[in-house]
């Protein structure tokens, strides 16, 4: 629901801005406002379930959650819509963190490989059918307001899950309840927001009017860094432990990857998005359902690759990145020529080979990012790797769709367009794919992958 709700809602803004007669930059809001407090929230709900126990978090996350969701559908204006969104969004950044901190903790070894595996594949699949679910709902709810069932839906699943969890999660608290880092919850949470705001409004022009936020942010995010390194030599709890990244071998790698590819895996689905809506004309179901493929082969593979990490390591993502990039490769090129009437159907084979290799590498990323983190910092540890995805998705939905405007102009570039912002977001799987080699290189040199289980940082 979490993360299907940050697509899903794309295909719905014209009708929601007709039927609330409002402007398209508020409409805007209902995207972004959920995205910036999706990702504010991340950390700090990753420490707080670390602390007083994940069940509580997660169910307490998950109630709110459900109860925005409605209270989004039942909004009269788009004002109260944007307020709803903000805290659904804000519900949905601490209940994320608590998914994978639990896999942690009830699960180990090839178990929790598995594990990671089916939860990285709803991941891939979430994040790539929203448009068709979307377009789904749209097309069986029509007339006024047919847009509110886009949220009332997560209502009875909302419900259903707080029944389950309350039955089939674990009660004992986990981790030693401490101080709350306040000073690096402002410094990390006015980063993030700095870094954010300027592509999550990059459609009103953002990115020309606060660029001098990036600056401020990095600069922000530095003062963080420097601060978690004083607290932690206190000998205090800090908000981030900066030995998750100097001491937990393969965390640093696997979250800079997992950031870059995002960039380039969130860009291309709006793009296409844009492509086949505008410049073809296609109905938002037909639109969504060009990428069935990729979501398709996403889920599968991820399954798959939950039983191969073990053996391969970072050979399964490097091999799934070569595989994304081949994909994706032969995408661009079948938009760029094939006629627009059967472009679609020829997409069909490059989409699934792209989505195995992408089924390759979330996964298998995610289980060897986290797999020697101590149990007792797994919240953070989580938040902090889906904190960078939140990132690297904001920077590809925000850079690729001005791409894809700048290159299509006011005339027939559209097919031309929409093939080189697609080799845009090519070149940051290639990046990714540099940072997997260089890991698997270590990797070979250190004759062995480790188990999964969790190390002590001392």
């Amino acid at each position: 629901m979490i993360l299907l709700d940050v697509t899903i809602v794309s295909v719905a803004l014209p009708s929601m801005q007709r039927d609330l007669g409002a402007k398209p930059s508020s409409v805007q809001w209902v995207v972004s406002g959920y995205a910036l407090t999706f990702a504010l929230a991340l950390v700090v709900a990753g420490r707080l379930g670390d602390a007083v126990g994940r069940r509580r978090i997660f169910l307490v996350s998950l109630s709110a959650f459900v109860l925005c969701s409605a209270a989004v559908g039942a909004a009269p204006t788009i004002g109260l819509v944007t307020v709803a969104r903000a805290f659904q969004g804000l519900s949905a950044g601490f209940m994320a963190p608590q998914n994978s901190a639990l896999i942690q903790q009830l699960f180990a070894g090839a178990e929790r490989a598995r594990a990671f595996g089916f939860f990285s594949a709803t991941v891939g699949v979430s994040s790539a059918v929203g448009p068709i679910t979307g377009g789904v709902i749209l097309a069986l709810v029509t007339g006024t307001d047919g847009w509110r069932w886009i949220f009332y839906v997560n209502v009875p699943i909302g419900v259903a899950a707080v029944l389950l969890g309350l039955r089939l999660l674990p009660r004992q608290a986990t981790g030693t309840p401490g101080h709350l880092d306040l000073a690096g919850v402002a410094l990390l949470g006015l980063g993030v927001l700095a870094l954010m705001l300027p592509l999550i409004q990059a459609d009103a022009g953002g990115l020309h009017r606060m660029w001098w936020l990036f600056p401020v942010g990095a600069l922000l995010l530095y003062a963080f860094a420097r601060w978690e390194s004083r607290v932690s030599a206190r000998g205090h709890q800090p908000l981030i432990d900066p030995k998750l990244l100097r001491g937990v071998r393969g965390y640093a790698v696997g979250s800079a990857l997992t950031t870059i590819y995002f960039v380039g895996f969130s860009g291309i689905w709006l793009v296409f998005a844009l492509y086949f809506q505008e410049a073809l004309g296609d109905s938002p179901l037909k639109s969504g359902l060009a990428v069935t493929p990729f979501a398709v082969g996403s889920a599968a593979a991820a399954v798959v690759a939950s039983r191969l990490v073990q053996r391969l390591g970072r050979l399964l993502t490097v091999l799934g990145l070569v595989a994304v990039t081949l994909g994706l490769t032969a995408t661009a090129l079948l938009l760029w020529l094939v006629p627009p009437g059967t472009t679609i159907w020829a997409l069909v084979p490059a989409l699934l080979v792209s989505g195995i290799g992408s089924g390759f590498v979330i996964a298998p990323n995610v289980t060897m990012t986290l797999r020697e983190i101590p149990l007792p910092m797994a919240g953070v540890a989580g938040g902090a790797l889906q904190t960078g995805q939140r990132l690297g998705a904001a920077v590809g939905t925000a850079v690729l769709p001005g791409l894809y405007y700048l290159l299509k102009g006011d005339g027939d570039g559209a097919a031309a367009a929409v093939a080189l912002s697609v080799c845009a977001g090519i070149l940051a799987v290639l990046l990714a794919l540099g940072l997997a080699l260089t890991d698997w290189r270590k990797d070979r040199r250190g004759s062995t992958v480790p188990p999964a289980g969790p190390m002590s940082l001392g």
